[in-house]
């Protein structure tokens, strides 16, 4: 099995909804998104946006919930946390904590989208973001 992450597939309550959030950020939907279903092209990997129900009845879950992981923003200057949060939150989102100096040296803060995903907007100190702005460690 490949070491990767391809696809994060969010559970929204409704799908147009979740993607004029995303748009609201500036994300740009791949052709591919239809009214079922939105797609972002995130670097080397995806974030869809799929309807909960649709999303249970794919999985065999009962009701996929946000929670018990986290996404994460990676930002190349500590300030680009607190202005991120602002754009997020002006956005629509919810703050869940501002942007707050880490004893390990970095910045964080986490918002959670219209449906409850949470996130964190993260700049750290080292390793320093690649010029694409992927994060990789040393």
């Amino acid at each position: 099995m490949d070491q990767r992450v391809s696809l994060v597939t969010l559970a929204v309550a409704d799908v147009a909804a979740a993607r004029a959030f995303y748009e609201r950020l500036g994300w740009v939907a791949h052709a591919w998104s239809n009214p079922q279903i939105a797609f972002f092209q995130t670097g080397c990997m995806v974030v869809a946006l799929y309807g909960a129900a649709a999303l249970a009845a794919d999985t065999g879950m009962e009701a996929p919930r946000p929670g018990g992981i986290t996404l994460a923003i990676n930002v190349p200057t500590r300030d680009g946390v607190a202005a991120g949060l602002e754009e997020v939150v002006a956005a629509g989102a919810t703050l869940l904590k501002p942007a707050t100096d880490m004893p390990w040296g970095g910045t964080t803060g986490y918002f959670a989208d219209p449906d409850g995903h949470p996130w964190e907007i993260s700049w750290l100190p080292e390793p320093a973001l690649a010029v694409d702005g992927s994060l990789i460690l040393p």
